[in-house]
């Protein structure tokens, strides 16, 4: 679910792939109807059951990234790449409990709409399993 915060923000967003940016909203808000969004980290922060899990960097101005992440924090022993094997080439690990996934234009976008949505509905699955505190399989 969007909110006023995130609408005011895309607003005022400048950056030379907004249309981009907001098809992946979209996109991520559709796997979903628990998740909601706000701002983190100044851009849009997707949660769920209250807990940001996909965090849009906006930083690149030929790109942008989305950061799956495992909220504020850190998880001891966290492990996640046992679940997201099929999805290596898309994801670009960073820890075992935080990946990234780079976007270039709107061609790499619908290139990878499928395989994001995916990864997105595993990833807010996982992660919000409250017994799962390790992430283990």
């Amino acid at each position: 679910m969007s909110n006023a915060q995130v609408a005011e923000f895309m607003k005022n967003l400048e950056h030379p792939l907004k249309k981009e940016i907001e098809e992946v909203r979209t996109i991520i808000l559709s796997v979903n109807e628990h998740i909601t969004e706000h701002i983190k980290w100044n851009a849009p922060s997707f949660c769920i059951h209250h807990e940001d899990r996909v965090t849009f960097n906006l930083q690149g101005k030929g790109f942008f990234r989305l950061v799956f992440h495992c909220g504020a924090k850190v998880k001891k022993h966290a492990e996640l790449r046992p679940h997201f094997e099929e999805y290596t080439e898309l994801l670009d690990w960073a820890s075992g409990d935080r990946a990234i996934v780079k976007l270039t234009s709107s061609s790499d976008v619908d290139s990878k709409r499928e395989k994001l949505a995916e990864v997105v509905a595993l990833w807010m699955e996982v992660t919000s399993k409250k017994e799962a505190h390790t992430y283990e399989q």
